[in-house]
């Protein structure tokens, strides 16, 4: 029997570093420790009920029961459309600039393949969400890192972009609210990122996953900058901002002839959306600013407050972040991130992520996540403050 060898794509794919950090968490679990987990970005708060309710009635509808539209259900892209109008005030047409994705990992997958050719360069934050590296890999492009550094205010510093890369790129990724970083961008940084598009053939693909879940002023969307429907598309989720993350829907929005050309992919690589969770997707839409969702915002803002408070006290080095719900910290004394990391997953049984994880740019700050109630969260602070680090 021959032996079997993975691609060169897959190959080529970065290690997944945070194995061992798994490893130990299961170890100490087995052994009856209570470990705190601030590593996952998954929300623990159930999928709000009047959500729930929709879907109750819409499984038990035949129609639904069939394939789904290539497109996505007609009533869920309107009111896709109808957020864009009302959240940001950006005009789109639902039957060609909307197209419904199974979570927005689908569409940030899949739109390499719709865009970028063998050879072309991809622009990728980083630290930043590995699917944006991968997706370039498989398609045969060439990963360009723009390094998210503190002093810039973890936004990508464009102008410091090669001219000769700048004219081999195809596609940049942005991501506000950031995910680690946990950083917002402002419109003008937007307005910049679109003029350059504009000048050397850039497709922008904005990553808008964690823009419903803020404490301060709503983020932006790119689609509000004049000239950017002509070079941007924007992915959007449900997962966050209305804790469906296993339900796998969202949307992308934007160029006409862009989310086309991902239409065409999908097309050919899956067959949609179950109808039924579209349908319960619509009624979440038409109500984003449902009390329950409004409540959920709240919550966040004190776990954060319990968070941030609370380890700043200690001595730690964090912004308040002001969207998503992720604190990126910088770690004491500058230390490895990967052996604070492990020191609080081994004395304080607190798990976090660790920025050197997400490449050498992330390198000196961990990733936690607000997904535990208060108690927990002023726990963990207390568990790390016994250490010496």
């Amino acid at each position: 029997m021959n032996k079997f060898t993975k691609t060169q794509r897959l190959e080529a794919l970065p290690p997944y570093l945070f194995i061992e950090i798994d490893k130990k968490k299961r170890a100490l679990m087995q052994a009856g420790k209570d470990v705190i987990n601030l590593g996952v970005g998954d929300p623990d708060l159930p999928t709000h009920k009047f959500i729930i309710d929709e879907m109750a009635k819409a499984i038990y509808d035949p129609k639904n029961h069939r394939y789904p539209f290539d497109e996505g259900v007609p009533a869920y892209r309107k009111a896709a459309a109808d957020f864009m109008k009302r959240r940001f005030g950006v005009t789109v047409d639902a039957d060609t600039q909307i197209l419904t994705t199974i979570g927005s990992k689908d569409g940030i997958s899949h739109i390499p393949l719709a865009v970028v050719n063998p050879g072309d360069v991809v622009l990728v934050p980083q630290p930043g969400y590995p699917v944006y590296n991968s997706g370039a890999i498989f398609a045969g492009g060439r990963v360009y890192i723009m390094p998210l550094e503190g002093k810039n205010n973890f936004l990508p510093d464009l102008d410091a972009i090669p001219e000769d890369i700048r004219r081999q790129a195809k596609l940049l990724w942005l991501n506000y609210p950031n995910n680690p970083t946990a950083a917002s961008a402002p419109l003008s940084f937007y307005q910049h990122a679109v003029d350059m598009a504009r000048r050397y053939g850039w497709i922008i693909a904005s990553d808008l996953a964690y823009g419903e879940v803020y404490f301060e002023e709503p983020p932006p969307s790119i689609l509000q900058v004049p000239g950017a429907m002509e070079v941007a598309v924007e992915f959007h989720s449900l997962s966050k901002s209305f804790n469906m993350t296993g339900w796998r829907l969202g949307w992308a929005v934007g160029n006409a002839a862009v989310i086309a050309a991902l239409a065409q992919v999908k097309g050919n690589m899956d067959s949609g959306q179950f109808n039924a969770i579209q349908v319960a997707g619509t009624v979440a839409l038409t109500h984003y600013d449902h009390p329950d969702v409004k409540k959920q915002m709240e919550i966040y803002r004190r776990r954060r407050d319990v968070l941030c408070d609370g380890l700043r006290k200690l001595g730690w080095n964090l912004a308040k972040p002001t969207a998503g719900f992720f604190c990126w910290a910088q770690t004491p004394g500058g230390r490895k991130s990967m052996e604070v990391c492990g020191r609080l997953l081994e004395e304080a049984h607190v798990v976090t992520v660790p920025g050197g994880g997400f490449g050498p740019a992330g390198e000196g700050y961990l990733r936690m996540a607000l997904t535990v109630d208060e108690a927990r969260l002023a726990e963990a602070v207390e568990r790390i403050g016994r250490l010496t680090l």
